[in-house]
């Protein structure tokens, strides 16, 4: 199949077709993916020994990519393998790519394989000939792309081997936050020197762009301000109850309720010693939960989600403060109940959202995507839809798209696809979707997009603008008069302007100036990156195995030593202590779609004290089964005091790699002398 590109895509490919290395920037719908087919083409035709690699930064869209893009035109003269997190041949990496002349694939499993030495499982960099880099505003910070493309400028500062060429895809850069065009510049130039590649744009075809991606009119669909929020004010109330049993030096810190502030003060809190402070600011959390669920949805969405979570710990009453807690909500239940069924104080926001999908689909062949913030919003949401006779009137015929995952909320891969499938033939007309559905995927064209009590940046926004790709469609924000998602919409239409106008400045240097610019960026990254992993290295010193004592985040109770934690393939932290197996209980089973090379799930683990979970086991091998930990659920006492990591790296010990050979000998002699010990027990 002949892979023909509009005037603008010849344009901006043509910097890569000379071998240079490019960001390629065009908005969603633009068709930046069929561009990077075509440069992929003429790279394998024309490179001697070429090796392609596709990066993108979720798993759906390797199948995607592959099915959609890349097979229909390269598949019947070129070996192409797919390869994502779902994949069995992922542990296999370093032999397909040497049997393939290209790959698609997560950036996560190349970074894996360029750290992993394993014969069958290693790559290099220099294997490849042109790496492919999908949404790559991404490569920046602690980014998986970012780490992958530091290795790669590093090798780029010492002279070291052929590297491949880069060629990067965003719809948008962004500013990085800034306001301001020297700082948006200075933005845009870092994300250059981080993909070692200049930015290139249409400049002689923007017409025809714009014919081919219409912008949508977009509309803001303003309420008023609740008049009178009986419900809201009750949660307050109750709220202001656990400020006052705490210190009050602790809760005078606290912003305002009901905002994403106030949720970041309390999550900090949760990491107090004092467990009546870190249990008040878990409940604190629940209700801040409620009143933004209350002014985003429906007062009865809020109030169930508060009585779900206090049904679940009706048994796990541990002292005083848990007491407390749940005696006020049992007492204050009806009350809020009556509260939230009072239609007379129902959120003005959803009579607007109403009309607005009303009036989109008078017209039956009407598409349209619903944003929201939570994966709880969006079955907030999609219940409300169903149970709206006016909306059903209208035949509007919904769906929710979340992000992948194992938890509460959830959805599989599998059936993401078969939403997007759905969507795509017309059996759903509205999908109600997370930032998930913003970026990358394939989904039809749209006549409207909302944009539902978000507050997010100007690349989000863009590309959540860029999925109404249907003629005359509209992009509707639906807000609060003079509230904060009015602002910050605003703010990024600013940034918006702000960030092509950094573009232009940076494509205006002259070659000598930019290139200047960007090894000065690169030399300083190299530095930081050298004092991080020097930093890293002595953090994992500062305390040997044994004098780190792991407490429950629930209850603070000891349960382990980090002595007695061993890693697996660099992801998986055990406990291989057969006594740690009295402090736990073993739930219901964890089910996942993808299968592994050496390990499988087993149940959910939690605290037997205070049912805190704690994670899960896996069976290793084959033969042996261990409880996986989630370090977030421990806190850690060392000789300097307690620390709450939020991720396994930034632990202060170095956890020792499992040995199979000699920790299961360990294994099993420790368990022989459990019996032994519980033999002669039954004896006496």
């Amino acid at each position: 199949m002949d892979c023909n590109l509009r005037p603008y895509q010849e344009e901006v490919v043509q910097a890569a077709l000379r071998g240079e290395n490019s960001i390629i920037w065009l908005p969603t719908g633009g068709g930046k993916t069929r561009a990077a087919v075509y440069v992929t083409k003429k790279h394998l035709e024309t490179t001697a020994n070429a090796k392609v690699a596709v990066l993108v930064n979720k798993v759906h869209l390797v199948d995607q990519h592959f099915a959609k893009e890349f097979k229909p035109y390269l598949g019947n003269t070129y070996k192409i393998t797919a390869i994502s997190g779902d994949s069995n041949e992922k542990d296999l990496f370093g032999c397909l790519v040497k049997a393939s002349d290209l790959v698609i694939c997560t950036a996560q499993i190349l970074e894996n394989a360029l750290i992993n030495m394993e014969e069958e499982k290693h790559v290099e960099l220099t294997d490849f000939t042109l790496l492919v880099i999908d949404e790559c505003h991404h490569t920046q910070k602690e980014s998986v792309y970012n780490k992958i493309m530091g290795r790669y400028v590093e090798k780029k500062v010492r002279k070291q081997g052929n590297l491949p060429q880069i060629l990067g895809l965003t719809a948008s850069p962004g500013t990085g936050g800034n306001r301001q065009l020297d700082k948006a510049v200075e933005h845009v130039l870092q994300i250059c020197a981080n993909l070692d590649s200049v930015i290139v744009s249409t400049k002689n075809f923007t017409l025809v762009l714009q014919k081919v991606v219409p912008r949508p009119k977009k509309q803001y669909d303003i309420v008023e301000k609740r008049a009178l929020d009986p419900f809201g004010d009750h949660l307050k109330a109750m709220m202001l109850m656990i400020h006052e049993f705490m210190p009050s030096t602790v809760s005078r810190s606290l912003r305002e309720m009901g905002t994403q502030e106030y949720e970041a003060d309390v999550v900090e809190l949760e990491k107090a010693e004092n467990r009546l402070i870190a249990q008040c600011a878990l409940h604190l959390r629940q209700y801040n939960d409620a009143l933004l669920i209350n002014d985003t949805v429906r007062m009865v969405d809020a109030f169930w989600g508060l009585d779900e979570f206090y049904n679940s710990r009706k048994t796990k009453l541990l002292d005083g403060t848990d007491l407390f807690l749940q005696g006020l909500f049992d007492e204050n239940r009806v009350e809020l109940k009556q509260l939230a069924s009072n239609a007379r104080y129902e959120n003005p926001k959803l009579a607007r959202l109403q009309c607005t999908l009303q009036e989109e689909f008078n017209d039956e062949n009407s598409r349209a995507i619903l944003f929201s913030k939570t994966r709880r919003g969006t079955h907030c949401l999609f219940d409300w839809v169903n149970s709206n006779p006016e909306l059903q009137r209208v035949n509007v015929k919904a769906g929710i798209l979340t992000g992948a995952g194992t938890g509460a909320n959830h959805m599989t891969q599998n059936e993401q696809k078969e939403t997007i499938k759905h969507f795509r033939k017309g059996i759903l007309n509205l999908l109600i979707s997370t930032s998930v559905a913003e970026e990358g995927l394939d989904i039809p064209e749209c006549n409207l997009v909302v944009r539902y009590g978000l507050l997010t940046n100007e690349i989000a926004q863009q590309q959540a603008s860029g999925r109404a790709r249907a003629m005359n469609s509209v992009y509707s924000v639906v807000a609060e008069e003079g509230g904060r998602e009015i602002r910050r919409e605003l703010t990024n239409e600013y940034l918006e302007s702000l960030t092509a106008k950094a573009i232009d400045q940076v494509q205006q240097m002259s070659p000598r100036e930019f290139s200047r610019k960007i090894s000065e960026l690169q030399q300083n990254a190299v530095m930081i990156r050298i004092q991080a992993e020097r930093k890293k290295d002595e953090r994992e010193q500062r305390y040997s195995p044994g004098q780190v004592q792991f407490q429950c985040r629930g209850c603070f109770l000891p349960v382990c030593s980090g002595e007695d934690l061993r890693k697996i393939e660099n992801t998986h932290h055990v406990n291989i202590n057969l006594e740690f197996e009295r402090h736990y209980t073993a739930g219901v089973q964890v089910v996942l779609e993808k299968s592994f090379e050496d390990w499988e799930p087993g149940r959910v683990i939690s605290c037997r004290n205070c049912g805190k979970e704690w994670g899960m086991e896996i069976k290793f091998r084959r033969v042996v089964i261990v409880p996986c930990l989630k370090i977030k659920s421990f806190s850690l006492k060392t000789p300097g005091g307690k620390s709450t990591p939020k991720q396994w790296k930034d632990v202060e010990f170095q956890v020792k790699e499992f040995d199979f050979l000699k920790d299961m000998n360990a294994f099993i002699l420790s368990d022989l002398q459990m019996r032994r010990n519980m033999n002669t027990l039954h004896n006496l």
